[in-house]
């Protein structure tokens, strides 16, 4: 099998605060970690402690970031997040996807945090947060636990998880033929994450019944190379007519999940061997296959899909062919890119000015209409611009933060991912006669009515992965 994700590991002591070291006879009065004024007669501190000074800064700014874009949302009760976060959230959805990503942008915060001898018990607190949003999409599931169990016999709609719940209560808030739930993917994430926060040091899964529920959903994704689903979009075919299909992103994560759970114990160093996961080995293989198979496209009607990105790059990483991973990129950025993010795929009528909101489904040959003007999501700037950092390609990265930086909106809580930009109704017309050539704005989704949690989440791990590995790399030499 191939390698699993990469997985964090928690590392040793920390250096420890050292004696000051006189340099001069200088006095200054500077701050500490802490922000707290050092009195006069402190001697210079040598350049290890200054750095360390320096990472802490940047640690607490990040950290009242997360607490105004993401934390502020996060559900008192499961611990779930919205889809869109404002303070007047009279729906109380949350999607699984969504809090998901928002667990792992303060996951990954508390990762930071350990690197830090004083954090002020910022460490605990972001990682138990993660860990009880981890916990709260468990419970949500493992109340339909008898759908699982129907969905292993036979992988129909109408006994799939739902991707989609109340926040405060963790109830069901779409009928299963109300909503298009059956998402492998979703599933195949959650267990990715499960395990590198597991491998992290956290304990989220807590009894024998948890575990034998956990290896329940690596029966539910091991078929995923013949199940057809509503894919990331949770729309199915691009025709958008309630039908099903195979997606390649789908399968990938499937892939992904299984490596890196293949193995995993769920409670961590304090395990035994009965808290153990496996896989069949047959299962994952024939996703392989199919997968490899697929690619560059995503499925019988999308040539191509803006959601291989997330898939053969992070989180997934699920593809380890070079020369197929650089031509679905290849296929993706030369269908999909345009000035302002990526597009979905073609012809997808999601929020343009076009599309009758007040119908679930299209009429036959209804995507014709949006054909050229597609709404561009900054989102998948992001996730080409944390590909390129875990590529360790400096060009790369200055390229797409150059992309992104002029679509962030600024707002009191800092810089806002919007959703996506459309093409004003005024526009259409010139826009499908000279593609690119008309102005686009931002939803309101991500600017002015509430932040895009997901995407928000997405662009504050990019800008952890951006800047504070480099400032322990200095710090740890």
């Amino acid at each position: 099998m191939a390698d699993s994700p990469p997985r964090r590991h928690s590392s040793g002591s920390g250096s420890g605060r050292r004696g000051s070291i006189y340099r001069s006879s200088q006095v200054f009065n500077r701050l500490d970690s802490r922000n707290y004024a050092l009195p006069l007669g402190v001697p210079e501190k040598s350049t290890q402690i200054e750095q360390q000074e320096e990472l802490v800064k940047n640690l607490n700014t990040y950290y009242i970031q997360l607490k105004k874009q993401i934390l502020q949302y996060q559900s008192p009760t499961l611990g779930l997040f919205p889809d869109i976060g404002k303070e007047d959230n009279p729906t109380h959805i949350a999607h699984i996807r969504a809090s998901i990503y928002c667990a792992v942008a303060v996951w990954a915060l508390s990762q930071a945090y350990r690197k830090v001898d004083d954090d002020q018990g910022r460490t605990h607190e972001l990682a138990q947060s993660a860990v009880k949003c981890m916990r709260g999409i468990l419970f949500c599931w493992i109340r339909q636990a008898d759908k699982v169990e129907d969905f292993k016999a036979n992988q129909r709609a109408e006994f799939a998880l739902h991707s989609a719940f109340h926040m405060v209560t963790g109830d069901p808030v779409y009928r299963d033929d109300e909503y298009g739930h059956l998402q492998i993917n979703v599933i195949g994430l959650y267990l990715i994450f499960l395990v590198q926060m597991i491998t992290s040091g956290l304990q989220i899964i807590f009894t024998t019944d948890e575990v034998n529920f956990v290896q329940n959903l690596v029966f539910y994704v091991e078929r995923a190379y013949r199940t057809p689903d509503y894919g990331t979009w949770e729309r199915g075919s691009k025709y958008n007519n309630g039908s099903t299909e195979i997606h390649a992103s789908s399968i990938g994560i499937a892939k992904a999940a299984l490596e890196a759970v293949n193995g995993e114990n769920l409670f961590g160093k304090q395990g035994a061997s009965w808290s153990v996961v496996f896989v069949d080995y047959d299962a994952h293989n024939r996703n392989r296959t199919i997968f490899e198979g697929i690619l560059p496209r995503e499925s019988n009607s999308k040539n191509t899909d803006a959601a291989l990105l997330s898939t053969i790059g992070w989180p997934a990483f699920a593809l380890h062919e070079e020369d197929i991973k650089n031509r679905t990129i290849s296929k993706v950025l030369r269908k999909l890119k345009g000035k302002y993010g990526i597009k979905r795929y073609l012809r997808d009528g999601y929020r343009t000015v076009l599309e009758d909101n007040k119908r679930r489904f299209y009429k036959p040959a209804e995507i014709k209409l949006f054909d050229g003007i597609e709404c561009e999501w900054p989102i998948f700037y992001i996730m080409m611009l944390i590909d390129k950092v875990f590529q360790h390609d400096k060009d790369g990265i200055e390229y797409y933060s150059q992309l992104i930086k002029p679509l962030l909106y600024d707002s009191e809580e800092g810089k806002l991912v919007p959703k996506f930009f459309y093409v004003p109704k005024e526009n259409i017309d010139e826009e499908k006669r000279v593609p690119g050539s008309m102005t686009r704005y931002p939803s309101a989704e991500g600017t002015t009515d509430g932040t895009f949690m997901l995407g928000q989440s997405v662009y504050f791990i990019s800008q952890l992965l951006g800047k504070i590995p480099l400032m322990l790399m200095i710090l740890l030499q």
